[in-house]
C-alpha cells in the first residue's frame, strides 16, 4: 500500500505435507488437535492470500472481506489485524482501521508496520500528538525507519498549523485560519474538527456555499455531529433565513446542551428576528420613530450578520425617507451597500433619495447599476427618469430665475417677469460701476429668456420635458431681451427710469 497502508505483510506459504502422506488419501486417519490447529492456520493463511491478491488488484472490500475471514479463521495473528487496517485505511474508514491497528500492536509490541498504521490512522484524524508516539515507538524499534521519521515530521507540521490557526481565530483573521486548515488537512484528510474549524471561518468570511459543503459532508457521515449542525445553520443565519437557523441551532444544543457557540447564535438569531419583525409591524402602522429605533436596537444585536443587517440599514433608511431625512436616508442605505454590494432595493432606495435631494448624477449611477442587474421595463423607465433630470438640470433654471414655482400660474409668471425685469433693467443701474452694470445686463437679459419660454405654452411643454431647446429651433443666444421688455410694457415711452436722489429711482409711465 502506497500512502495510507503501506505494504501488507509478507505472504506465507501453507505448510507442507508430511513425507509418505498423500493430500488426497481415500482414509485419512483420525487428526490429532495439534493438526486441527495447523489446519486452522492453513485456511487463515489461505484467507490472508486471497485477501493480499486482491490487495494488490486494487480491490480493497474484497480483500477486507478475505481478511476478516482471515481473523475470524484464527483472531490471534496480529499480521491480519495489520493488513484489514492497512484496507480500510485505503477504503477511508480511519476509524476502523485505527482500532485493527491498535489490536495488532496489542498482540505484538514489536509490530513495526502495525504501530506505523496506527500512527497514520491518529494523524489522518487529526490527533498528531497520539500520532507521534506511536512513530517515536517505530523509532525506538527501528531507528533508521524513514517512513517513521517523514512521519514524525508531518505531525509537527500539522502540530504548528493548529497553534497558528488557534491564534489566527481568536485575531478574528479568518481567511488565514483557512489557509491553514487547509494545510493541516493535506495530512489529516479525516479530521472533522479541522473541517469544523475551517467551515466556521467560510461562514464568518461570508463564503456560505462552501462552508455549507463542508458542513453537510461530515452530516452525511455522522448526522448527529453538534459542531457540523451549529456550522449549518450559522449558515443559514448569515443568509437570513433565521428561522430554519434557530432549528440547527437548537439540534446542535440537543446533541452538546454545552456547545457554547450554537447558544450564543441561537440567543442572537431569536432575538434579531424578534427586534426586525417588531420594527417591522411598527413601520407599517406608521409609527415611523418606534420603528427607527426598533431597527437601531436590532442593529446592535450582531454586527457580524452582513446580510440581515443590510436589511436592517435599508429598512431604516425607508424610515428616514419618510420623516424626510433623506440625506440619514442616503447614508443607511450606503452603509446596506457596503454590507451586500447586490442589494438592489438598497439601490433603488438610495436613488430615490438622491433625486429628492436633486443629487441627479449620483441617481442615474445607482439606477445604471440596477438596470445592469436587472433589466426590467421599471428599471429602464428609472433610469431613463433620472438622466432626463439630470440633463435638465444642467440648463438655466428658468423658474428658479424669476423665483417661481415650476406649477406656476401665467400670471404669476408674468408678475414675477415685470418684478424682475425691473429690478434688473439696465437703465437702473446706469450710475453704478462697470462691473455691476454688466452682472445686472446679464441677469436682466436671462430674466427675458425665462419669460420668453414660460409664458408661450409649447416652449414650456418642451422645456418642462427636457427638450433641447436650441435642437427646437429656439437659438437663445440671438434674441433682444429689450424688445421682450418693451413689448410688455406697451412699447417705447411706456415709462422711464427717473433718479429722485443718490440710488434712488422710480418709474414713470405715459
Amino acid at each position: 500500500m502506497a500512502a495510507a497502508g503501506g505494504d501488507c505483510d509478507v505472504i506465507m506459504a501453507p505448510a507442507a505435507a508430511p513425507p509418505g502422506v498423500a493430500p488426497h488419501s481415500e482414509a485419512p486417519a483420525m487428526l490429532s488437535d495439534d493438526d486441527e490447529d495447523a489446519g486452522t492456520r492453513r485456511e487463515a493463511e489461505s484467507y490472508k492470500e486471497q485477501g493480499n491478491a486482491f490487495y494488490a488488484k486494487k480491490d480493497y472490500n474484497e480483500a477486507y472481506n478475505y481478511y476478516t475471514k482471515a481473523i475470524d479463521t484464527c483472531p490471534n495473528n496480529a499480521s491480519y489485524y495489520g493488513n484489514r487496517a492497512a484496507t480500510l485505511m485505503m477504503l477511508g474508514r480511519f476509524r476502523e482501521a485505527l482500532e485493527d491497528a491498535q489490536q495488532s500492536v496489542r498482540m505484538d509490541d514489536s509490530f513495526v508496520r502495525g504501530h506505523l498504521r496506527e500512527g497514520k490512522c491518529h494523524l489522518s484524524l487529526g490527533n498528531a500528538m497520539a500520532a507521534s508516539r506511536c512513530f517515536q515507538r517505530v523509532l525506538e524499534l527501528d531507528h533508521q525507519n524513514v517512513q517513521a521519521q517523514q512521519e514524525m515530521n508531518n505531525a509537527r507540521t500539522v502540530l504548528q498549523y493548529e497553534k497558528i490557526a488557534e491564534v489566527d481565530f481568536e485575531k478574528r483573521d479568518f481567511r488565514k485560519v483557512v489557509f491553514c486548515m487547509d494545510r493541516a488537512l493535506e495530512f489529516a484528510p479525516a479530521c472533522h474538527r479541522f473541517k469544523i474549524l475551517k467551515a466556521e471561518c467560510l461562514a464568518l468570511l461570508g463564503r456560505y456555499p462552501e462552508a455549507q459543503s463542508v458542513a453537510s459532508d461530515i452530516l452525511r457521515i455522522d448526522s448527529t455531529n453538534a459542531d457540523a449542525l451549529y456550522v449549518r445553520g450559522l449558515c443559514l443565519y448569515y443568509e437570513d433565513c433565521i428561522e430554519k437557523a434557530v432549528q440547527f441551532f437548537v439540534q446542535a444544543l440537543k446533541m452538546a446542551p454545552d456547545h457554547d457557540k450554537a447558544c450564543l447564535a441561537c440567543r442572537n438569531a431569536k432575538a434579531l428576528k424578534a427586534k426586525k419583525d417588531d420594527g417591522n409591524k411598527a413601520f407599517k402602522e406608521g409609527n415611523y420613530k418606534l420603528a427607527f429605533e426598533l431597527y437601531t436596537e436590532a442593529l446592535a444585536i450582531d454586527p457580524n450578520n452582513r446580510k440581515t443587517n443590510a436589511k436592517l440599514y435599508c429598512n431604516r433608511g425607508t424610515v428616514n425617507s419618510k420623516l424626510r431625512k433623506l440625506d440619514e436616508a442616503i447614508e443607511d442605505c450606503t452603509n446596506a451597500i457596503k454590507l451586500d454590494d447586490t442589494y438592489i432595493k438598497a439601490y433603488l432606495r438610495r436613488a430615490q433619495c438622491y433625486m429628492d435631494t436633486e443629487q441627479y448624477e449620483d441617481a442615474v449611477r445607482d439606477y445604471e447599476k440596477v438596470y445592469q442587474t436587472e433589466k426590467t421595463k421599471e428599471h429602464k423607465q428609472l433610469l431613463k427618469n433620472a438622466q432626463m433630470e439630470l440633463k435638465k438640470s444642467k440648463r438655466k433654471d428658468y423658474y428658479k430665475i424669476l423665483g417661481v414655482d415650476k406649477n406656476a400660474s401665467e400670471d404669476e409668471i408674468k408678475k414675477a417677469y415685470r418684478k424682475r425685469a425691473l429690478m434688473h433693467h439696465p437703465d437702473r443701474h446706469s450710475g453704478a460701476s462697470a462691473e455691476i452694470q454688466k452682472e445686472e445686463e446679464k441677469k436682466f437679459k436671462e430674466v427675458g429668456e425665462a419669460f420668453t419660454i414660460l409664458s408661450d405654452p409649447k416652449k414650456k411643454a418642451r422645456y418642462d420635458s427636457g427638450q433641447d431647446l436650441e435642437e427646437d429651433g429656439m437659438n437663445m443666444g440671438d434674441f433682444d431681451a429689450n424688445n421682450i421688455f418693451k413689448a410688455f410694457f406697451g412699447g417705447p415711452g411706456g415709462f422711464s427710469f427717473e433718479a429722485s436722489g443718490p440710488g434712488n429711482f422710480f418709474f414713470q409711465f405715459g
